[in-house]
């Protein structure tokens, strides 16, 4: 999908074409798993660590060359064959078809007019590749006794893809068939693409994902010449880190979350024809109707005829774009770096500070975002930094009396400064933290502009410049805001203007799980709200409820303080956290899943009815 899923024209082949002693490739999988599962190196060793295991994984593919699995002809030919399959098992194939974009990428374009929020597009859930239907397949017995595969869905499904793949008469062949034969993941960038990116953010991902990938392949291959279960997989003979990194790399780019057949749980799917949609601006529209189990996608905008339809992905960064995806999102109004912050213990206030963070529902060292848009800070940074520049006697005021518990809902709103002095500090204190993250990029920005401009670089060089540009360009805004917020509120402390002050009391009560109900959430609206995502789920919830825990499924309850310190909106009833927020990994297209129950499926205690799960 999108960049994503541009390709190369593929090698006519069906695999081995040259023999390679498993022994040998064995020895040397062995070496790549120990260098993987060696400790974190230093800082500043990164680069050298990546080098190396890159230099090992290379050795493997010369070994290995000429033994994956390709097909005849080239994708698009394919295309055909897709739509037949897809309409003869229930999918909507009218009104659209499958273009190459050029730049973007293969697509949709609308073959006919469709209006805004018409359903256009569904697949039912016997076309989809899921976690549940790899159980069901030839590597239901190795995943029964294999704990990284029941533990890790994606690497599950990525397997499952590799042995669809490697079966002719696979049910999912014409779905595979039109997949691209390689990505613009950095999986598949070469070592001088890569170079760009030192000095970004992004890199440390980067390295991750490629160290990830290098130790899971050696591990696996192991697993598939040893292990009882696995002799009767069709990979046996052919496991080649190519065929692999192509695996992981399909799954990565377009693994999403649906409901399992009752609704209590989600598992990871592959959705053939949706995920041929290219990203833009926008609402989620995509839901998963459990009454005609299928996945169904309503237009989010009005598309002539002739147009792409695109959809949305949701609010990912570029770097996740770029490292999940494989592609670069001009102004991308959701575009974030990180910015790790935390209290000192050795602060002589920090048993205080800690006090008034953990009422608020807030860490004492976590790691936030500075964001595209203004503000480029969000609420629940604006409370750390309030806290984290407070006085002694600021601090009291939000631990003792009857007003401190109105003080600290009020810590993340922008409207009510604590004083002016405090909100001085935060913003010089957040100016010279975004002014010395800058420094450490070893090109500025107007240098990066003129190498973009004067240089012919590959698509992926191109997007690898374009990520570290954008990410100087968040922290310059961030200061020029902070330096602008810091100059306004010095004037109002020299004026002596009066604080600002609520004008009631918050509601706790509101704030209350039970009391609050968004529109989403009503039960009256007869739906379950999905918000679901890539590989790791990138932990939306509803304000009015528990938020859950998207690793096991456990419920975690947000107090009302968190969530009114994430701005719980009443009007509808949804917040997403900002991902700077979040926890770490891969992710994340989220979309909605509107639901209603089946009759088979059980009722939930009336309780736990209404939550949203993720």
């Amino acid at each position: 999908m999108g960049k994503k899923s541009r390709v190369k024209t593929q090698k006519s082949g069906t695999g081995a074409a040259a023999s390679v002693s498993p022994k040998e490739t064995l020895n040397l999988t062995s070496e790549l798993l120990q260098k993987c599962s060696s400790p974190a190196p230093g800082p500043g060793k990164e680069w050298e660590e990546y080098v190396q295991i890159r230099s090992l994984v290379e050795k493997i593919r010369k070994k290995q060359k000429g033994l994956s699995v390709t097909f005849d002809g080239k994708r698009e030919d394919y295309f055909p064959d897709l739509m037949k399959w897809a309409s003869e098992n229930g999918a909507s194939v009218e009104g659209f078809e499958m273009v190459n974009f050029k730049e973007e990428g293969f697509g949709l374009r609308a073959t006919r007019d469709i209006k805004a929020e018409e359903l256009f597009l569904w697949v039912p859930r016997k076309l989809l590749m899921t976690v549940e239907s790899a159980k069901n397949s030839v590597l239901g017995p190795l995943y029964s006794q294999d704990r990284i595969l029941q533990a890790m869905g994606n690497i599950t499904l990525a397997f499952h893809l590799l042995c669809e793949r490697a079966d002719p008469n696979s049910f999912w062949q014409p779905y595979i068939q039109t997949l691209p034969s390689e990505y613009d993941t950095p999986l598949y960038f070469e070592e001088d693409e890569v170079r760009y990116l030192q000095s970004t953010q992004a890199i440390h991902d980067v390295f991750s994902q490629y160290k990830n990938t290098a130790r899971q392949y050696a591990y696996f291959y192991r697993v598939i010449q040893t292990h009882p279960h696995a002799h009767k997989l069709p990979l046996k003979d052919s496991f080649t880190y190519e065929d692999y990194r192509w695996a992981v790399s399909s799954v990565m780019t377009r693994q999403n979350q649906i409901p399992t057949e009752d609704g209590s749980r989600v598992t990871l799917a592959l959705i053939p024809l949706w995920d041929m949609c290219n990203h833009t601006s926008g609402l989620i529209t995509t839901g998963y109707n459990l009454e005609d189990d299928r996945c169904e996608c309503v237009a989010l905008q009005d598309f002539r005829a002739g147009e792409q339809i695109y959809i949305f992905y949701g609010t990912r960064s570029n770097a996740e774009f770029v490292i999940h995806s494989g592609f670069f999102f001009d102004n991308n109004s959701h575009d974030r770096v990180k910015i790790k912050l935390g209290v000192s213990k050795s602060d002589r206030l920090y048993a205080m500070k800690a006090e008034v963070l953990a009422r608020a529902g807030i860490p004492t060292s976590s790691v936030f975002a500075l964001h595209f848009t203004e503000p480029p800070i969000s609420a629940q940074l604006l409370a750390f930094l309030r806290v984290f520049c407070m006085t002694e006697e600021e601090l009291k005021e939000h631990l003792l009396g009857d007003s401190a518990i109105d003080r600290i809902f009020t810590l993340g709103n922008s409207e009510y400064p604590v004083s002016w002095d405090n909100e001085v500090r935060l913003w010089a204190f957040l100016e010279d933290r975004a002014s010395l993250l800058l420094k450490t990029y070893k090109t500025t920005i107007e240098e990066d502009k003129s190498f973009l401009k004067n240089h012919d670089l590959s698509a992926r060089a191109t997007m690898a410049v374009k990520l570290r540009l954008g990410e100087k360009e968040i922290l310059e805004r961030a200061v020029k805001s902070a330096a602008a917020n810091r100059e306004f509120y010095r004037r109002q402390m020299e004026e002596q203007a009066p604080l600002p002050k609520p004008n009631q009391p918050v509601d706790q009560a509101a704030h209350r799980g039970e009391r609050r109900l968004g529109r989403f959430c009503r039960p009256s609206a007869g739906r379950h709200l999905f918000c679901l995502g890539k590989n790791a789920a990138p932990r939306p919830r509803c304000c009015c409820g528990p938020r859950l825990s998207t690793a096991r499924g456990q419920a975690r309850p947000a107090s009302c303080l968190t969530r009114a310190l994430r701005g719980c909106p009443a009007e509808n009833g949804l917040e997403v956290r900002k991902p700077g927020s979040l926890g770490k990994k891969d992710e994340i297209l989220s979309f909605f899943f509107f639901l209603k129950k089946k009759k088979k499926a059980p009722v939930p205690k009336e309780k736990e009815r209404w939550q949203p799960y993720f």
